[in-house]
């Protein structure tokens, strides 16, 4: 039996792997989830840094894999405060919202412009959500799309700004090349 020529092509990482890897960062978001910096009365809030491992994970994996994490990390998100109007609701706010994460493994090689990408289509999901089933939370005089574009950047903005700092030093510190 002749042994295999190495050609300095890895492997695919295996399915176990891959699994095992998306249960832990799900795991550590949803703990970094807990720690609330600042909540907002009909849901958002400021984290420490709990959409970080889904990114990574996007960035690490591929869209298609960080959808798929982000998606059931939305599910998992609604366990400490969950804020259900409507199927459709739920569907936009939890796993559209944080499956829309997985966008940043579009952008692989450049890590900070895949988290902007990711957490804006974040913010596309709440936004759409915010019109259509919590317009009624509009003040007199503001529209309804001026209210939900405000409501969500606001904390969506913080948790950006957060979000690509931390990168930001990963990427500097050349981290992310032992990842990507």
């Amino acid at each position: 039996m002749q042994e295999p020529v190495m050609t300095g092509v890895r492997p695919p990482q295996s399915n176990v792997r891959v699994l095992a890897e998306a249960i832990m960062m799900i795991a550590l978001a949803g703990t970094l989830q807990l720690i609330k910096i600042f909540s907002l009365p009909q849901g958002g809030s400021v984290t420490l840094g709990s959409m970080i491992p889904i990114l990574l994970f996007a960035l690490r994996r591929g869209p298609k894999a960080g959808l798929m994490a982000g998606a059931i990390y939305g599910i998992v998100a609604l366990y400490p405060t969950p804020f259900i109007y409507h199927p459709i609701q739920f569907l936009l706010d939890y796993p559209v919202a944080f499956g829309a994460l997985g966008l940043a493994g579009f952008i692989q090689k450049q890590p900070l412009i895949g988290v902007a990408l990711g957490i804006f289509g974040r913010f596309v999901a709440h936004f759409l959500s915010g019109i259509i089933f919590f317009a009624s939370f509009a003040p007199e005089g503001i529209s309804p799309v001026t209210y939900s574009a405000i409501y969500n950047g606001s904390y969506l903005g913080v948790e950006l700004v957060i979000s690509a700092a931390v990168m930001f030093l990963l990427v500097k510190r050349r981290a992310l090349k032992t990842y990507l």
